[in-house]
């Protein structure tokens, strides 16, 4: 059974549900709410003590390469602390307690954290702003938040790592909002196709080179979604970082500058090659066995008829 709601969540986050729901449903440039303090003080410090080594998590990324992010996603193998929370996320009344901030009635917890987890990223690290995966991988459930609660003691805003949400990062260079990851704040927000996100480079001081950006990131789905919501299954989707504001015509590029472009460019040209052997993959999967054979025939007799 999981302890009782006030005993892991900050009661005036409790207290402010209705003030929590106005501010996430009139947040922009997408439904967000940011709170302040949200688990008890006593709890978020345990979480932190317990937290995963770097080495023990799985830091292999998308491309399949290890890299500077590592990530638990079984939270109950983590000792009490996480246990603990485990039960409590996907309690009746945690559930309840999130859908009235957000209005999402009928919210799921996912018990296999996929994607989720603790999140810890090393000095250098950032994400590009993406829209998640909106199905989840194994059941037939929508995708509809995101919960992060930080947990880094010390952090500056000037250290990178920060949440940005973007409007259209096609078009903007710049998000329409910075959330520093301080000790114990938490984030909600909506999963959609306009749920634009990501963070900075961290940049670290030497002085606190051997910092790292800790977090907890539980997703929420619901087995329906209104239907203007609703969009054809897909991954995860990512826009490269654009450039600077002040890359403009006659602009003197610095050390800095050159080797962020070379960052950019080196990101870019790995996406492309994993595009591309996914691309392979499958079109190598078609051809293969008695399928294969006659999707073969039906493209020899269609462009032949084209002809």
């Amino acid at each position: 059974m999981s302890a009782p709601l006030e005993n892991i969540i900050n009661q005036t986050a409790l207290r402010s549900v209705e003030a929590l729901r106005r501010q996430y449903s009139q947040a922009k440039p997408f439904r967000h709410v940011v709170i302040e303090d949200f688990l008890d003080a006593g709890f978020a410090s345990q979480l932190l003590a317990a937290f995963p080594a770097f080495e023990s998590g799985n830091s292999i990324g998308e491309d399949g390469r290890p890299g500077g992010k590592s990530t638990v996603e079984r939270m109950q193998a983590l000792g009490p602390s996480y246990r603990a929370l485990d039960e409590l996320v996907q309690s009746p009344d945690f559930l309840q307690f999130v859908g009235n901030i957000t209005g999402i009635d009928g919210l799921l917890y996912d018990p296999f954290y996929l994607g989720g987890g603790t999140h810890e990223n090393r000095q250098g690290q950032f994400l590009q702003a993406h829209i998640d995966f909106n199905y989840h991988p194994s059941e037939r459930w929508h995708r509809r938040l995101n919960l992060i609660v930080y947990l880094n003691s010390l952090w500056d805003e000037a250290w990178g790592g920060n949440l940005e949400l973007f409007r259209d990062p096609y078009q903007d260079a710049q998000p329409a909002l910075r959330v520093v990851p301080r000790f114990n704040r938490c984030v909600i927000f909506e999963t959609t196709e306009n749920s634009w996100h990501g963070f900075d480079r961290i940049s670290l001081p030497a002085e606190h080179a051997d910092l790292s950006r800790k977090s907890v990131a539980l997703y929420f789905y619901t087995k329906d979604r209104p239907p203007e919501e609703v969009a054809g299954k897909h991954t995860t989707h990512y826009v490269n970082r654009q450039l600077p504001d002040h890359f403009v015509g006659g602009y003197t590029l610095k050390l800095a500058d050159v080797e962020m472009l070379g960052e950019l460019i080196g990101h870019r040209d790995r996406q492309l090659r994993q595009l591309y052997a996914e691309n392979t993959n499958l079109l190598q999967a078609q051809e293969r066995g008695f399928g294969g054979q006659i999707l073969y025939l039906l493209k020899r007799l269609y462009v032949r008829y084209r002809r």
